[in-house]
């Protein structure tokens, strides 16, 4: 009894030692650890298991490591100086999203890797060195949590330099099984539910148009339908662009979720790569 006793002393003791977080502090740790997606969906498609895929190289790329010494100082952190700027945009915007992380995947696009892994095949996530991601939407936009739509995302990725130019170069052979996939899943829409299929097509349509490499990777769907009566399931959906550039050991991610065209996509990522110089190894 006498040693239970000192047990629990021992334990109050070590409880009064104990930082407890704030709610705030709480709230932010959680922040971080979140991926931010914006929500613009009007019909919601379980897609065959999907989740946020990040498809850049086969798994024999070089693990995760901090690149190799060079004759000029090495650039490790990615500051805020490297990603684009408000002035780079057409219109008045804020900064709606920021945030850095370490060992993140280098997402393209959420379906292409269930594609890939519906086929049986590896998914061949990259994960990055460390990374930095904003979000920017229209001057006095509602909410981000209320569904508004933002204007552009980037995603700034250091890797390891090897496995930086690897993922541009293997970009075709990864999205090749993905030229024509059928979809299906349950859907939601309204106060309707039910067995939804659709075909996905992606695509890398331009290449070399900005920094040490670049390509357009575009994402096409047909009109949702209903499995069982062939009835259309909310609206059709517009082909989605995503431009992918290499500087050095970087690599940015960038998508323009308004109506953008693919012109404007590319001339914003000669933005991004120029930008990218500031942080890069080797410097530009």
């Amino acid at each position: 009894m006498r040693d239970e006793l000192a047990i629990v002393e021992q334990i109050q003791r070590d409880l009064q030692d104990v930082r407890w977080l704030g709610p705030e502090e709480i709230r932010s740790r959680a922040r971080r650890r979140s991926r931010r997606r914006i929500v613009v969906a009007t019909v919601v498609l379980a897609l065959a298991g999907v989740s946020a895929a990040a498809v850049a190289a086969p798994r024999k790329s070089p693990s995760p490591a901090l690149p190799a010494a060079s004759a000029s100082p090495t650039r490790h952190e990615i500051t805020t100086d490297a990603l684009l700027q408000p002035a780079d945009l057409s219109q008045q915007v804020d900064v709606q999203l920021s945030q850095s992380g370490l060992g993140e995947p280098v997402l393209l696009d959420q379906l292409l890797g269930a594609c890939r892994t519906s086929q049986g095949r590896s998914n061949g996530w990259q994960n990055s060195i460390l990374s930095r991601s904003q979000t920017f939407v229209p001057k006095r936009a509602a909410p981000i949590r209320t569904q508004s739509t933002a204007l552009v995302t980037q995603d700034l990725f250091r890797l390891v330099p090897e496995a930086a130019i690897q993922l541009l170069a293997t970009l075709d052979d990864v999205v090749a099984p993905c030229a024509d996939w059928v979809s299906v899943g349950g859907y939601k829409a309204g106060d309707a539910t039910g067995t939804g299929m659709a075909t996905h097509r992606w695509a890398v349509v331009q290449r070399g148009f900005a920094g040490d490499g670049a390509a357009l990777l575009r994402h096409t769907g047909t009109q949702p339908v209903d499995q069982k009566t062939g009835e259309p399931i909310g609206a059709a959906p517009r082909p989605t662009t995503t431009a992918v550039v290499r500087v050095g050991d970087l690599i940015t991610v960038l998508r323009m979720e308004q109506a953008g065209t693919e012109l404007d996509l590319r001339r914003l990522a000669e933005v991004a790569a120029r930008r990218m110089c500031v942080a890069a190894n080797p410097a530009c």
